[in-house]
């Protein structure tokens, strides 16, 4: 799999945004405790392997995974009860952070179905020629019962947005993460790209 290392540029290009953007301290961002940037972990709390994605709403290589090999995944390993899999956001711009944060916003039981639905549609919400695709998230958070005031009060809670995006930072720098999708198996990265089902499972094997 081609990692798309265009998303740590544009990481790195959304900080002016989100520091203009922010009415209180990146301190007091860090310090609110907020339910929405508890761990998303789906599978078996006992599996021996944790696999770690971080991946951008807006990535068109995260989308391909999620929407070709993830659902293999899932039946066969995460279903199963051989892993369990942890989603981190790294999020590539304004659109892809404020998509993040309406996934995060969602009861849990919701998270993971909102997501595949905006990996399953990305190229009509987040690519689409002409229009606002910040109007098309609304519209595509609107389907998953988020109101318009809803959407609005999340896409500007400036608190909430720093926290992530330092989350991000903090884990790109601790990681180095030069692009998405990017994988840890038990806290491992390997060089080989779990580009297939196939490749994937191998590697849960290794980290076994």
């Amino acid at each position: 799999m081609t990692r798309l290392s265009l998303s740590r540029r544009l990481f790195v290009s959304a900080a002016p945004a989100l520091a203009v953007a922010g009415s209180v301290s990146a301190s007091r961002a860090a310090d609110a405790v907020d339910p929405r940037l508890s761990p998303r972990i789906i599978g078996n709390p006992n599996a021996k392997v944790l696999v770690q994605e971080w991946f951008s709403l807006t990535c068109t290589h995260c989308a391909h995974f999620a929407t070709e090999e993830f659902p293999k995944i899932k039946e066969q390993l995460i279903d199963t009860g051989k892993i369990r899999y942890q989603f981190h956001d790294f999020c590539g711009d304004r659109v892809g952070l404020t998509a993040a944060m309406v996934a995060r916003s969602l009861p849990e039981d919701r998270y993971v179905p909102f997501l595949e639905a905006l990996f399953s549609s990305q190229m009509q919400w987040a690519f689409a020629a002409g229009g606002d695709p910040m109007q098309r998230l609304q519209q595509m958070s609107a389907l998953a019962g988020v109101s318009a005031t809803q959407f609005q009060s999340i896409s500007q809670d400036n608190v909430f947005a720093e926290a992530l995006f330092d989350q991000v930072k903090k884990d790109s720098d601790t990681y180095n993460i030069q692009g998405t999708p990017y994988f840890r198996f038990n806290n491992t990265h390997y060089d080989q790209d779990p580009e297939t089902y196939e490749k994937f499972a191998d590697l849960v094997a290794k980290a076994s």
